[in-house]
């Protein structure tokens, strides 16, 4: 029989008979209604154009491009393509930003147009939904319980320590679990040839922000505490830019195991932040606040006259603005704490110049603070180049666009999906000289004596603008202190014949494999140090 007639003959299935030609048909009407429908969401403003990009696979979009390390693909289009592009995930739209002056641009300048959050499945899990971070919400009241936020986790950060008129409670914090840090360093060493550090790390960091959010400290055997913050990668996998399952809704319907651990995630953490608060208001006294949860419950309970509504806090939204709180000053720290000693056993010089810097400018009679931050310039320029060389913070929680608005020329509609690529402008050949070497230097000064303060502040770790990190200050403070006080009393390596795996694993935070082969070994006698 001749082809041409097989072809025309009918297929018969379970549900009847269906010629080739009305399938052909149903494919191509199909096809045209999705064209159609998103050349209406394309219609751009005469004078105005597009942003150029990839084209794309039909009903997949760039995912395939985009599946692995979407931080380094984007970089890629990017030379191509320019600084403000557009990719599509599924059939959905997403700019991308990169470039330190587009994105300054964007997220800066014309802040108030790109402050908005895209509505991802995601997101909405996240303290059900109503999370600063993750919120929609961009109007008065979510400003207005933002800054209250902010405030308070500054206010008990930086207040004078009880114990000393000359300490803050940040310091005090650091100082206590740091001194712990080693204890169990050396105490681990004793007990084994090698260990993980990050099991330890994790919990310490941890108890800063408890002590500051909670007024406690759990103990590093804690079960509840350990249950979350060692599996914040359940987290951080799925927060990730790029999430098909955030732009291709049937994914929503199939089983997912890296979902339901999401969402397990995001419940026993919500779980764990109630009882808290609960606790909190049970014991709370207006007369005595201990911390910023009972700052938090002040704000909700006490009306004050003159006082803008905007910032009273409905009791049941006190646990989202915690959650906020703990996020900010808990995985960035433990993951920027973790990538440095990373480094410092890849780079042993590296690590005995810092130290040879905290020997001659602190000595051995006192631990490192935070007024001595400005005179270890080459601690601050290996914290900066960590925070560059890793871009642990690859892609920005995406933007979303808040009205039809201009970038660079190109015209960009209302409720536009915006990634921002920290990674390509920590690693852009146009600002940074080899971008892919390690080199602390590139911070200082030509005589190596001082920060070079203006590099300094083209690393984009926190993101910019509206939606920059509320915990930036309290987690770069805890990074410089937790390195310091580590790095003056002991010194890191890995066991002879190992080494460590750098290569970075994406999520919403980049990590790295855990490694279980670090040693430690103390640089003098321990004794009481003030």
């Amino acid at each position: 029989m001749p082809e041409a007639m097989k072809a025309a003959m009918p297929l018969v299935g379970n549900q009847g008979i269906v010629s080739a030609t009305e399938v052909f048909i149903v494919a191509a009407v199909f096809f045209l209604v999705c064209l159609l429908i998103q050349s209406l969401r394309q219609h751009v403003p005469k004078g105005l154009k597009s942003p150029p990009g990839p084209r794309g696979y039909p009903i997949l979009g760039n995912m395939l491009e985009l599946r692995k390390d979407p931080h380094l693909a984007l970089a890629r289009l990017s030379q191509k393509y320019g600084d403000v592009m557009e990719v599509k995930i599924g059939t959905q739209p997403v700019l991308v930003l990169s470039g330190l002056d587009t994105i300054k641009q964007a997220l800066v300048k014309q802040g108030e147009d790109f402050m908005g959050r895209p509505d991802l499945h995601s997101f909405r899990h996240v303290t059900d939904g109503q999370s600063l971070t993750f919120s929609l919400d961009t109007g008065e009241v979510w400003k207005a319980r933002r800054k209250l936020a902010q405030n308070a986790l500054k206010t008990f950060s930086f207040a004078p320590s009880p114990t000393s008129s000359s300490t803050c409670l940040l310091e005090e914090h650091v100082s206590k679990e740091a001194d712990y840090l080693v204890t169990k360093f050396l105490q681990v060493m004793d007990e084994k040839k090698s260990f993980d550090p990050y099991r330890y790390l994790v919990v310490s960091v941890a108890n800063v922000i408890c002590a500051i959010c909670f007024g406690k400290r759990y103990d590093h055997n804690d079960q509840e505490l350990l249950n979350i913050v060692n599996v914040s990668e359940q987290f951080t996998n799925t927060a990730a830019a790029g999430n098909p399952v955030d732009f291709i809704p049937v994914l929503q319907y199939l089983p997912s195991r890296s979902m339901t651990l999401f969402k397990d995630f995001n419940k026993r953490f919500l779980d764990f932040l109630q009882k808290i608060v609960k606790e909190h208001y049970e014991t709370y006294d207006k007369n005595y606040i201990r911390d910023v949860t009972d700052s938090l419950i002040e704000q909700c309970l006490e009306k004050k006259v003159g006082e803008n509504t905007a910032t009273q806090i409905p009791k049941e939204k006190i646990v989202n603005l915690v959650n906020d709180l703990f996020g900010a000053g808990f995985d960035t720290v433990t993951t920027g704490l973790s990538w440095s000693l990373m480094y410092l056993v890849t780079y042993p010089k590296i690590q005995k110049r810092i130290q040879e810097e905290l020997d001659q400018t602190i000595g051995r009679e006192r631990r490192p603070r935070l007024s001595d931050q400005g005179t270890l310039p080459y601690t601050e320029a290996f914290i900066l180049e960590m925070f560059r060389h890793t871009s642990f913070l690859p892609l920005a929680i995406p933007h979303s666009t808040t009205r039809d608005t201009v970038l660079n020329g190109y015209y960009i509609p209302k409720d536009r999906c915006v990634f921002v690529n920290q990674w390509q402008a920590n690693h852009d050949e146009k600002l940074w000289k080899d971008p892919l070497t390690f080199n602390p230097e590139r911070f200082l000064s030509a005589e190596g004596t001082e920060l070079n303060k203006v590099d300094a502040e083209k690393v984009l770790v926190f993101s910019l603008g509206k939606r920059r990190c509320i915990g930036e200050p309290i987690a770069r403070w805890q990074i410089f202190l937790f390195l310091s006080i580590l790095l003056q009393q002991l010194e890191f390596s890995v066991r002879d014949g190992k080494k460590v795996d750098m290569t970075p694993l994406y999520g919403l935070s980049l990590k790295h494999k855990r490694c279980e082969h670090f040693q430690v070994k103390q640089r003098f006698p321990m004794k009481s140090m003030n």
